[in-house]
């Protein structure tokens, strides 16, 4: 069984790219770094986000993608993907991150997480991948990764296992919980709501399909 292990840590400054949305600013290029990394309630020491109405907080500090999923986009896609390419600060192994439990507490070096939040593709993302409908794409696989809460600060490395120390019962993964923002599902939204430490993103993802969907 393979153990799940932190493959590569990736951070990256805000730079100007006439590409990147209104802002004309992105720091999407994250690139792996070598030693241990300081892990802060905000986020990676050396890393930053030019977005900071969207992107960046308490609740999407760290973001995680697999490196099993980056290679099914390799092969989708037909050109590599490096570590760190989809804006990922941890590339995993050996970790179905999209699939991890919201509320779920991993511990990685010294530092503590809590999985928060699924990326929702934006604009800049689809940009950055110059790709046909990338957005939509991403989108139909939800293979979303996970936004990060730090629980307690510490360092992390490359090759630091992840150790699952909580898995709530609810069984809400990120992608389901995803899922249902798209298909309009607000019974699982609203027991997304009920869930204990959830982010104040998913009152405003169930205002918004709520809208969307009208009086009953």
């Amino acid at each position: 069984m393979t153990t799940p292990t932190v493959r590569s840590v990736s951070v990256g400054r805000a730079r100007d790219a006439a590409w990147a949305g209104r802002l004309r600013r992105t720091a999407i290029d994250k690139r792996p770094v070598e030693g241990p990394v300081a892990v802060r309630s905000l986020g990676l020491a050396g890393d930053e986000q030019a977005d900071l109405v969207n992107h960046g907080g308490p609740d999407q500090a760290v973001y995680a993608y697999a490196r099993e999923d980056l290679d099914h986009w390799a092969e989708r896609l037909g050109r590599e993907l490096r570590d760190g390419m989809f804006g990922e600060n941890l590339t995993t192994h050996g970790v179905q991150v999209s699939r991890a439990l919201i509320g779920e507490r991993w511990r990685i070096g010294t530092a503590r997480f809590e999985v928060v939040l699924p990326r929702v593709p934006c604009s800049v993302f689809g940009a950055w991948m110059a790709e046909p409908a990338w957005v939509k794409r991403f989108t139909a696989e939800a293979r979303t990764g996970a936004y990060l809460r730090v629980l307690d600060e510490g360092h992390l490395a490359a090759g630091d296992p992840i150790t699952v120390e909580y898995r709530p019962g609810h069984g809400i993964d990120l992608a389901t919980a995803f899922r249902a923002r798209h298909d309009r599902d607000l019974d699982l939204l609203r027991r997304v709501l009920e869930l204990p430490g959830r982010a104040e993103e998913w009152q405003r993802a169930y205002d918004r399909v709520a809208r969307q969907l009208g009086p009953a």
